[in-house]
């Protein structure tokens, strides 16, 4: 049995105790009443809301980019530096970059550094095989 309750003794819906007067557990009750419509109002509204399309977009960009940056910090973990060390140097190279209008020569400096950095990791992979 619980020790927290006991029979002769009325509780309300958090377990707290009510009073024995009538008419003061009356307005306990409308009181409780009262909280519990307030919150399954607010829960449906929450529902409401996060059942629209742009706000589960916002949410899925939101999750996308947070499992992005996990993932960038466990790669950059044996440098020992992380995403927001490296984000206001990315941010400075994006606007010269931007400002300079050289995003085509930008992009086929990126993917050729891409394509090396595979390259010599195959080529590792290979010899550590071997």
């Amino acid at each position: 049995m619980d020790k927290h309750h006991h029979n002769d003794e009325p509780t309300g819906l958090s377990g707290h105790k009510h009073r024995r007067d009538p008419a003061t557990r009356k307005a306990e009750l409308l009181r409780e009443g009262e909280f519990y419509r307030a919150g399954v109002a607010y829960a449906r509204a929450q529902v409401k809301h996060g059942a629209r399309p742009e706000v589960m977009l916002h949410s899925a960009f939101d999750h996308a980019t947070w499992a992005l940056r996990a993932r960038a910090d466990a790669l950059l973990k044996p440098t020992g530096t992380s995403i927001s060390v490296l984000m206001p140097y990315g941010l400075a190279a994006f606007n010269f970059v931007r400002q300079r209008r050289m995003g085509k020569q930008a992009l086929a400096g990126a993917v050729l550094l891409g394509v090396a950095g595979w390259f010599m990791q195959k080529r590792r992979a290979a010899r550590e095989v071997a």
